[in-house]
């Protein structure tokens, strides 16, 4: 490279070469052949191979298995004020070409990695923005950061309150990073005076506590699968497993089920669900039950409890590393076999995995096993991913991680 650059150089392997060029923007610890010994943690640094030919600059973290993350493979990118503001305008201005209007107010503004900004996510609800931080070098620069984004955000005419970081998250630790949680401090602007909001998706209201609920309050990448079991439960009896909040739940009830019977393991998730159904004027028409789904659907089989014609299996990541994938796979074939076996013949099953490390084929395998167990067979209606203000990345398995088909129990 001919021009002068004041970034520290890292030089990696063929290995974390053919990873870069091959579109990923992680070059991970064993990657790293040489790395100055001055230089500080979080900083901007080029990455190069054994050549001197450059391949990237990105954000260095000394403390983790991913040594750099890549910001950009452009040789004239400054990385100044406009250069991050333009990374938040062009997450934005996609997110408006996507998705439709009505979901902008409740949506993912920065998907890490997919909108060239590694570490950072950020949620929109209503006017709060909830983030999660989770790489050193963007936490080194939310100072500078957060004030850009609000900036991209108002200069389109989008009302924004305050900023609140969900920094609980134990991923930070592998950074070097503390947890914690509470609103970002802006110049010259006071915090909102409380820590929940409500939002509207798919015409269903919803009470979010962003302080409290998981992740960074509710989960948004299954707005459009939402709408799909809607479309589908009118006249059904539906069984809603993991209901967390309740919103699969009342999608079904909002597109006309006779009845709903939404359960969690967890007694906050269901008062919260049973609270969104209130919310919605729904509440008539659904139950709502704390039990382990594990335990409850061996028990309604054993009960002869079939009262039901759709059943919706929406579980929490049963892994969340390969070293568990087997594990979390005889998990994902307990609750799809008990589910067809509940289900009778001309019934429809939602299933889903939100794990990247339970591989698609792997996740369709563990379904055509259950079936086979359950002696049924499955007429597929339809396979969904995330919606698209997740992006998926080509070249990052890491963005590629909902898998959700939709039905028929033949």
């Amino acid at each position: 490279m001919k021009q002068q650059r004041p970034y520290p150089i890292v030089t990696i392997t063929k290995k974390g070469q053919r990873a870069i060029e091959s579109g990923h923007p992680w070059v991970y610890a064993g990657e790293v052949l040489s790395c100055p010994e001055a230089v500080e943690n979080g900083a901007i640094v080029d990455v190069m191979n054994e050549k001197g030919t450059w391949l990237g600059a990105g954000l260095l973290s000394l403390t983790s298995l991913i040594r750099v993350r890549l910001l950009s493979r452009n040789a004239n990118d400054t990385f100044d004020q406009g250069f991050w503001l333009r990374r938040f305008q062009y997450a934005w201005a996609y997110r408006k070409t996507v998705l439709e209007p009505r979901d902008l107010s409740a949506c993912r503004v920065v998907f890490g990695e997919s909108d060239g900004l590694p570490g950072l996510t950020v949620d929109r609800f209503n006017d709060i923005l909830v983030t999660q931080t989770l790489s050193y070098g963007m936490e080194q620069r939310k100072a500078q950061l957060f004030p850009l984004l609000l900036q991209a955000l108002r200069e389109d005419g989008q009302d924004i309150r305050g900023i609140y970081e969900r920094n609980d998250e134990s991923l930070r630790e592998k950074e070097g990073l503390s947890q914690g949680k509470g609103f970002f401090p802006l110049s010259d602007e006071g915090f909102p005076d409380q820590t929940f909001t409500e939002i509207v998706e798919n015409g269903v209201k919803y009470a979010v506590d962003f302080e409290n609920g998981q992740k960074t309050g509710f989960f948004l990448d299954q707005k459009y699968n939402r709408r799909a079991v809607g479309r589908l439960a009118e006249g059904k009896r539906v069984l809603d497993c993991f209901t967390h909040t309740g919103s699969f739940a009342l999608n079904a009830s909002m597109g006309g089920a006779e009845r709903v019977t939404a359960v969690d393991v967890s007694q906050a998730a269901v008062d919260m669900a049973r609270k969104n159904a209130v919310l919605n004027g729904l509440e008539p028409r659904m139950d709502f039950l704390c039990a382990d789904v594990f335990d409850l659907l061996p028990r309604l089989l054993e009960e002869r409890r079939r009262e039901w014609d759709f059943i919706i299996l929406d579980p929490p990541a049963f892994t969340k590393s390969r070293r568990t994938a087997e594990q979390a796979a005889r998990g994902y074939k307990e609750i799809n076999y008990r589910a067809m076996r509940l289900l009778p013949r001309g019934g429809y099953l939602a299933t889903c995995s939100c794990s990247h490390f339970m591989e698609e084929s792997r996740f369709l395998g563990v379904i055509s096993a259950a079936a086979r167990d359950a002696g049924v067979q499955l007429k597929q209606i339809e396979a969904r991913q995330q919606a698209p203000d997740h992006p998926i990345l080509w070249g990052v398995p890491e963005t590629n991680y909902l898998k959700f088909y939709l039905f028929q129990v033949v």
